[in-house]
């Protein structure tokens, strides 16, 4: 990308030196808990300190940083130590020094001549270093500044707002969207004036981290953050989504039966309004149709389920890129899902059609801080009761949950039509939460830490991800305790959902590429690619390295055990969008499973066990247009699932290309089937009227017989 060659003099005296500050910001969740802080220490030679650390569901990173912006807006060194979210070694360095920049983190080292203001982009950071570019791209030509090593990062202001602070201060503040890191834009308050800095970052549903003492203006913000972000939403989805108004004909596809696990003969598929109206041999009689689309003999899947997203305004465009039409959101914030499932109804969020898990949690300080967290058996009513209003399917149970009222909040939330799912609760193992009624079980270590852990065992933290890494390498599957619990896990057709792309991480080296990133890396955007290499966990040698890693292989190895004994496979990805739903398809085939198999689990299975069958799962008359067009033929190479040319859904197709091109994604397809008008489209020349006129020449003419 294009280098900034100079900066105008603005920007030399917005980093002059300044009188020492120190700023201290103050991490709350949604439900009012604070959670972490970020203490900053300004000096006046230009050094700035950083202490950040926040911990929500048992984990999170502890960050110890600091680094010096040059008078000309240059960042001329960088450090940072500590841990990750898992736990990982955190140790990165930056250093420029005229024209030479280099970089050493634990996963990777670099050099690069560069001239010109630029800002280095860490792998791990505070907020602090978004801070410093918020003063550099203000005073930067076009506010743009280029990135080390590489991109280039811009900035647009959105939105200025007045807010207080609990002492009746008052200040001005800005919304900034920054663009060119990662794939959807960071939302940012800033001070105004000359050098502008970070006032506080709002994330709608988890968390806000304000100045301390300015936690009062952080509703106010939400909202205009939120208009704000919903315009640029409205208009992505305008400019991706094309409607498909009257009849279509999706003329030439190979149809995949996710009942048989097998591709039909050509046939023709017409679509009305969203849903299929008929499936008929290829070449039928073709009566008036709006649009036709021509597969060109390209396989057509029924639209892929990722049973266990956790869904956001911007991962819908991955989604849809990747054939994922629908998605079982498995933990949200309960008011903001609600919005997203409204917005997306009304055309307005390019997402998939989502079905929601209501998520349920015990108080304790390991606590998630999604949907309700509860005390006793009536607030777990009372939260079963407002799922179930709303439509909810399912619900997911959470690590802290009271052990001492499971059964009788599983027997109730199946008294109100309800699924139940979940982790185990601490203190239990996977056999005794399926006695106390579970019909599903998430992620893969769940359900092999039932023969690790004892009642003391504490799983609400780091453990439940250590214990399976260390201890699964040396299990045998063929004793009779395996044995016993896979023919139980059979018998009550207990669904697992093992999630086996997100739980690749336990075996990642810092500076490799993880298996579930492989296929994909190379075409993401530069740094999206450079953050996949990071390792999650703290992986001490070689031994432990390949511990961890024959205790993956393990865990892979279970799932295939399971399938083959018939018991239910979902596909989830707990990960990166719709990319990683592709890599979970890989890793069953892996397990065992032949490619059909694979697709077959994340098209029929996703329907059945979102108890949404009538209307997805399979490609048939009646039932939602939900269809993905491939090349190649994924049922025999299950890598040409990420092929997709063309989706279709609600009413619209969309071009994977389109996204890609938009979230600067290198496109897996080039060419793409077209829709071709008919040159007096039925839905453009009907449905209009002048009853008014008529009237007056014919009273009768609405009048029936």
């Amino acid at each position: 990308m294009k280098r900034l060659a100079v900066l105008p003099l603005a920007l030399a005296a917005a980093f002059a030196a300044q009188a020492a500050t120190n700023t201290k910001y103050l991490i709350i969740s949604e439900n009012g808990k604070q959670i972490g802080e970020q203490a900053v220490e300004r000096q006046d030679d230009g050094l700035t300190k950083v202490r950040f650390i926040y911990k929500d569901n048992g984990r999170g990173p502890e960050l110890t940083e600091q680094f010096r912006m040059g008078a000309d807006g240059v960042m001329t060194e960088y450090s940072v130590k500590g841990n990750s979210t898992f736990g990982a070694v955190v140790d990165e360095h930056f250093a420029r020094k005229g024209g030479q920049a280099e970089w050493k983190s634990t996963s990777e080292q670099g050099s690069k001549a560069v001239s010109g203001p630029a800002g280095y982009l860490p792998l791990n950071s505070s907020f602090e270093v978004v801070s410093a570019y918020i003063g550099a791209l203000a005073a930067a030509p076009e506010h743009k500044l280029a990135l080390l090593p590489s991109g280039t990062l811009s900035q647009t202001v959105l939105d200025t707002a007045e807010v207080s602070s609990g002492s009746g201060a008052k200040q001005t503040v800005q919304l900034v969207a920054q663009t060119g890191v990662g794939m959807s834009p960071g939302f940012y308050w800033a001070t105004t004036g000359a050098s502008p800095r970070l006032f506080g970052v709002i994330i709608p549903g988890f968390a806000n981290m304000l100045e301390e003492g300015w936690q009062g203006a952080a509703p106010e913000l939400a909202v205009r953050q939120k208009k704000a972000e919903s315009r640029m939403l409205e208009e992505l989805a305008a400019k991706l989504q094309h409607p498909l108004t009257g009849l279509t004909l999706v003329r030439n596809a190979r149809v995949f039966d996710s009942d048989k696990a097998t591709v039909g003969a050509p046939s023709d598929i017409y679509v009305l309004r969203g849903r299929i109206t008929a499936v008929l041999p290829a070449g039928s009689p073709v009566r008036e149709a709006d649009n036709t689309i021509d597969a060109g003999g390209r396989i057509v899947l029924p639209g892929l389920f990722d049973m266990h997203g956790h869904v956001d305004r911007w991962s819908g465009a991955l989604n849809m890129s990747t054939g994922v039409t629908s998605v079982r959101d498995m933990g949200n914030d309960n008011k903001q899902l609600q919005a997203m499932l409204d917005e997306t109804a009304a055309g307005k969020l390019l997402a998939p059609q989502v079905v929601p898990a209501g998520f349920l949690e015990g108080e304790s300080p390991f606590s998630a801080n999604n949907g309700f967290v509860i005390k006793d058996l009536a607030g777990a009513k009372d939260a079963i009761d407002w799922y179930a209003q709303r439509g909810y399917p399912q619900l997911k149970i959470y690590n802290s949950f009271p052990k001492a009222i499971l059964k009788d909040t599983v027997a109730y939330a199946h008294s109100r039509g309800m699924r139940v799912s979940g982790h185990i609760p601490a203190g239990l193992r996977a056999q005794e939460a399926l006695d106390a009624g579970y019909d599903e079980i998430q992620h893969i270590n769940q359900v092999l830490l039932n023969f690790l852990v004892k009642p003391d065992t504490e799983t609400r933290n780091l453990n439940r991800f250590l214990l399976p890494a260390e201890k699964v390498a040396n299990m045998d599957f063929n004793t009779k305790p395996f044995k016993d619990f896979v023919a139980g896990l059979a018998k009550k057709q207990i669904s697992i959902d093992p999630t086996m792309s997100a739980f690749a991480f336990i075996q990642q080296k810092d500076g490799d590429l993880n298996e579930p990133y492989r296929a994909f890396a190379a075409n993401m955007p530069p740094d999206v690619a450079r953050s996949l290499a990071v390792g999650a966990m703290k992986i001490d040698g070689d031994a432990t390295l390949k511990r961890y890693q024959k205790s993956y292989g393990k865990m892979v190895e279970f799932v295939g055990i399971m399938y083959k004994a018939g018991v239910p496979i979902v596909a989830g990805t707990d990960d990166i969008a719709g990319f990683t739903l592709h890599s979970e398809l890989a890793l069953l085939v892996k397990a065992g499973l032949t490619p059909a198999q694979a697709l077959q689990v994340a098209t029929r299975n996703g329907a059945r066990y979102t108890r949404t069958s009538n209307d997805r799962g399979s490609i048939a008359a009646g039932k939602l247009a939900d269809l993905v067009l491939v090349e190649g033929d994924p049922t025999r190479d299950i890598a040409d699932v990420r092929k997709v040319a063309a989706v279709i859904t609600r009413g619209y197709v969309i071009y994977p290309r389109e996204i890609d091109s938009a979230l600067g994604i290198a496109p897996f397809v080039k060419d793409a089937p077209q829709v071709a008008r008919t040159s007096a489209a039925v839905a453009e020349i009907n449905g209009a009227g002048n009853e008014g006129a008529l009237r007056r020449i014919d009273a009768s003419a609405r009048q029936r017989d």
